[in-house]
């Protein structure tokens, strides 16, 4: 598994100057949020729980985004002190990197990649560089890889990776050990001084994925982002019966215990409608799925046995009353960073591993906490809030498509 990235957000979007004023290009507004938002969640949803972020314009403002939105994400940066180029700033990062193997992508492109497969290739070939490529109708304003086709077919026959169309998506799987081997001038081009000079007598590898692409440095894609990357207002009246139901479990499903923890069954509550109201979520949602923070095991104040026998109990409740939980992850780490605890997404990650068919863009996350709603936004979800223990949360708020007064009153509104 490749766990670290590389992202260049560095850029000056000199063709965006009228649509993105003094801002770094990956900072432009999409969908009301920075474009840079898409690529670290995309990211994250991937596996990847490690970033470097190689920065160069403006780079305060990237920093004062990720201290402010990302306050749990495992990062740090790097700065360049005067224009790199591509290849400095890719060296530069991989000198904070901790695998062998890291992940480079751009800041300022989207690329819906399948980062598993391109690592069993990548690795399946001893790979210094695999070039993840797009094949493209309309290839003329990105511009056609130049790669020697006789080469890529030679790497691995089983599929053919140039054709007329294909472009560098911008996204490359690096051995930066062997990368950082070769002696570069401290300002260099990654595609010209590595790529097209090293191709023929390294190990650089091309494969083929064809997923969803956009590079808002070209402004027509910069409109189109607008569009593809928003998601239209939660309609629970037109959900069809392929959503996924991700619930919290503390404050939504029983009664939330201020300032300690659930610690056996007899003091777990079910908020107003009880356990009868999977009986209906069920008939609704073919996967629901609970999603809990539990550190007070980390913390000692009890066991993981304790905590499983309390989740036994919960699902034997609801299956008595006709319902059904389908699975149940919890994170009981006392560390903010750690991949797994909200708002993280780590176990939207674990879930869809383990539901290869859920998708996040028909999938809704309840919860009585912005933790709740910051996660779901992280995983791609629609949010619904209730208000059981935070009934005065300021309303409208952005990272929440709906508000019920408890998980009954939101069972209802199906």
């Amino acid at each position: 598994m490749i766990k670290e990235a590389i992202i260049l957000a560095g850029g000056l979007g000199t063709r965006l100057r009228e649509a993105v004023p003094d801002l770094p290009k990956c900072m432009a507004p999409v969908a009301d949020k920075p474009f840079l938002f898409y690529v670290i969640n995309q990211l994250r949803m991937q596996g990847i729980d490690r970033f470097i972020f190689s920065l160069g314009y403006k780079h305060e403002v990237i920093e004062d985004y990720l201290c402010n939105h990302f306050p749990t994400l495992r990062y740090e940066t790097v700065i360049e002190e005067e224009p790199l180029g591509t290849g400095g700033a890719i060296l530069l990062a991989c000198t904070r990197a901790n695998q062998k193997n890291v992940l480079v992508v751009n800041g300022d492109t989207l690329f819906k990649a399948d980062l598993h497969e391109a690592a069993l290739f990548h690795n399946h070939n001893l790979a210094e560089c695999t070039l993840l490529l797009k094949p493209m109708k309309n290839f003329d304003r990105y511009g056609v890889v130049e790669l020697d086709e006789s080469q890529l077919v030679k790497s691995f026959r089983e599929k053919q990776f140039y054709e007329q169309g294909n472009i560098n998506g911008g996204v490359y799987l690096l051995n930066k050990d062997k990368f950082m081997d070769e002696e570069f001038p401290a300002k260099f081009s990654f595609e010209k001084n590595y790529l097209e000079s090293f191709f023929t007598r390294r190990r650089i590898y091309g494969i083929i994925q064809d997923e969803y692409f956009i590079d808002i440095g070209i402004p027509e894609d910069l409109n189109r982002a607008q569009t593809e990357l928003s998601h239209p207002p939660l309609d629970l009246s037109a959900m069809d019966d392929n959503w996924t139901l991700f619930l919290d479990r503390d404050g939504v499903i029983n009664v939330d215990k201020d300032g300690s923890y659930i610690f056996t069954p007899d003091e777990f509550v079910f908020t107003p409608g009880g356990p009868a109201l999977f009986k209906k979520l069920a008939q609704k949602f073919p996967r629901i799925i609970i999603i809990t923070n539990q550190r007070g095991v980390e913390r000692g104040l009890m066991t993981e046995d304790a905590l499983l026998e309390i989740h036994q109990y919960m699902q034997r409740e609801v299956e008595k009353a006709g319902g059904r939980i389908d699975a149940i992850f919890y994170c009981s780490s006392l560390h903010n960073d750690h991949p797994e605890r909200k708002p993280n997404p780590g176990m939207a990650l674990r879930a869809k591993m383990n539901f290869p068919e859920i998708d996040f863009s028909r999938s809704i996350m309840v919860g009585n906490n912005l933790s709740d709603m910051h996660f779901g936004r992280n995983a791609g979800m629609y949010t619904v809030f209730v208000k059981t223990t935070r009934p005065y949360q300021e309303l409208p708020h952005p990272e929440i498509d709906l508000a019920f007064d408890n998980l009954e009153d939101f069972a209802k509104a199906l």
